[in-house]
């Protein structure tokens, strides 16, 4: 049996999750990788269920730990968010941990992901949403709101979403389906949320942007499916910042019997 560990972390610090060579700034899987070795007292292997880009942050990523020589881990899971995180820095956190099979792949066994893209919507900036946030100078209206809302539904569905992926990107199958696309305001901030199956490369970013180009009056709401269809990226918004970029949930084929129900792991399924 391996664990499976739901993370909440800031990605400003961090040159993303996953661990790459030539890069010196450290990343989220480095951390958490010295961390679980310190607290377990042996090597230890983290694998995640995605790769967050530089500045991207979490609130329910999730990752394997294993120990490198393939014993099991010798702390019970509801002793392990304590004791990783004893050892790691303030911007990074374990909030629940659970056994799952060794069939359970942190990554390749997700049925589904859920992004939250939060722009601050206010007439000054705010230094608490400084690298958690795009911030806009001019707000939007609560009709702009509702007109990017409506204009979100377009993304719902089974689509090729090349016009929404990186441009040189080397994917090559980029259908995914979207359970659910929302924008709702929330206090000072405007957030969008979408759920899929899977997200290619600054799927979600170049969406946020795209949706708010409509609700700046930069493109016209029904542009949106016009923009799907064509495939095309330049057809497509800007790519929004990672700052305002976050990781809330990932869920799998089969129920997670997580050892901790806290307040702690209900706020990480939400933002």
């Amino acid at each position: 049996m391996k664990i499976l560990l739901k993370i909440a972390y800031l990605g400003t610090a961090y040159a993303g999750f996953q661990a790459q060579r030539g890069v010196s700034c450290r990343t989220v899987q480095e951390t958490l990788t010295e961390a679980a070795t310190r607290a377990v007292g042996k090597p230890c292997r983290i694998t995640g269920c995605s790769r967050t880009d530089s500045g991207v942050h979490a609130k329910g990523f999730c990752a394997s730990l294993e120990t490198e020589d393939g014993t099991p881990v010798s702390i019970p899971p509801e002793k392990i968010p304590v004791s990783v995180n004893h050892h790691l820095p303030p911007d990074i956190a374990v909030l629940d941990a659970a056994p799952v099979p060794d069939t359970l792949h942190p990554r390749y066994s997700v049925k589904g992901k859920e992004y939250v893209y939060v722009f601050l919507d206010s007439p000054t900036r705010d230094p608490f949403y400084e690298g958690r946030a795009m911030y806009l100078k001019k707000p939007l209206t609560d009709d702009d709101v509702q007109i990017m809302n409506c204009a979100a539904g377009a993304f719902i569905g089974t689509h090729d979403f090349s016009a929404f992926m990186a441009q040189g990107s080397k994917i090559t199958d980029t259908v995914r389906t979207v359970f659910s696309a929302t924008v709702r305001r929330v206090g000072s901030t405007v957030e969008f949320a979408v759920s899929a199956d899977g997200f290619l490369y600054n799927m979600v970013r170049i969406m946020a942007g795209t949706l708010l180009a409509v609700g700046q009056g930069k493109l016209p709401p029904e542009a949106v499916e016009t923009i799907v269809g064509s495939r095309n990226r330049a057809e497509a918004g800007i790519t929004a910042p990672p700052c305002g970029l976050y990781l809330n949930r990932v869920d799998y084929n089969e129920p997670i019997p997580w050892a901790l129900c806290s307040p702690h792991t209900e706020r990480s399924e939400r933002l």
